[in-house]
């Protein structure tokens, strides 16, 4: 019986099935509407907010502002003294005589402190904070001597540069004690190759030949004839005993190398010699050969 109630022919159910199709449209429709117009409303909100709160703050500085300074910029109730000054070397104290507010005067010191020079009454005009009213008042009184520009570059002039005076052919130089100066002395050894070659020298802990001179970039094969070498390293790597940075720190060692000496050091103790590092899948046969002169077992 009251199967007949429910009942419907085909044509009947799609009628039944457009009629939700569009309920369910119309309902998605609302939704979507309805969320848009809340966030558009709360947006407006928000921006209301914030215009009033930047008006209010305007307001506020404006306020500060003509209460706390006159016309010509200087802060009310600070006496004013004008006299003869120098923007190069006038001090903190002398700059605030002279009116000027606090944060001004900050500027013109880290200006200075960052080599900056005023070289016209007109370049002070420009520092940062300083109002054109208290410009006017204070350019009678800056008085910027007319050579003081020049001082450097006359100093500049008198310094005559001094030509290094190079080694005669067949001079020998000890590689592994040379200082910058005496490598310079070298033909066609610069400042730049002398420092690199004793930053190389260091990390190392001494040259043992003259041939990882042209492990340097730009040091050719052609000033091995220079220098001799003599002794042993200077400074060791030592295997028992360093710890990652240092042990990676040399140029034939890197960061696996180091890391596998200190993994066998923390599970089985001390590496007792050469050999030992030679069952090391990290070390090669090159490898131990370049680095045997600066190994220490201790």
């Amino acid at each position: 019986m009251w199967k007949d109630f429910f009942y419907y022919s085909r044509s009947e159910r799609r009628v039944i099935l457009l009629l939700l199709g569009l309920l369910i449209i119309l309902g998605i429709s609302w939704l979507v509407c309805w969320r848009l117009y809340r966030t558009e409303y709360v947006r407006q909100e928000d921006s209301a907010e914030i215009d009033s709160f930047l008006a209010s703050v305007k307001q506020r500085e404006t306020a500060y502002a003509k209460r706390n300074y006159t016309a010509s910029g200087v802060r009310k109730g600070q006496e004013v003294v004008l006299f003869d000054f120098n923007p190069n070397t006038a001090d903190s104290v002398q700059l605030k005589k002279l009116g000027l507010p606090s944060f001004v005067v900050r500027n013109i010191l880290r200006y200075r402190e960052k080599g900056g020079t005023f070289r016209t009454p007109e370049a002070f005009a420009r520092i940062y904070g300083l109002k054109e009213e208290q410009y006017l008042l204070l350019k009678p009184y800056i008085q910027i001597p007319p050579r003081e520009e020049n001082k450097q570059d006359s100093v500049c002039e008198q310094v005559k540069i001094q030509r290094i005076e190079k080694y005669p052919e067949g001079t020998l130089v000890a590689l592994n004690e040379a200082d910058t100066a005496q490598l310079k002395r070298i033909p066609g050894v610069g400042s730049g190759i002398a420092k690199m070659i004793v930053a190389y020298r260091n990390r190392l802990g001494g040259f043992v030949r003259l041939e990882q001179l042209q492990e340097i970039p730009h040091v050719d094969t052609c000033l091995n004839k220079w220098f001799v070498v003599q002794g042993t390293p200077f400074r060791k790597i030592r295997v028992n005993k360093d710890g990652l940075d240092k042990l990676r720190n040399h140029p034939y060692m890197d960061f696996y190398k180091a890391k596998a000496i200190l993994e066998y050091r923390r599970k089985r103790g001390n590496i007792k010699g050469l050999s030992r590092l030679s069952l090391f899948e990290e070390f090669t046969e090159k490898d131990l050969q370049r680095l045997s002169p600066y190994l220490s077992f201790e």
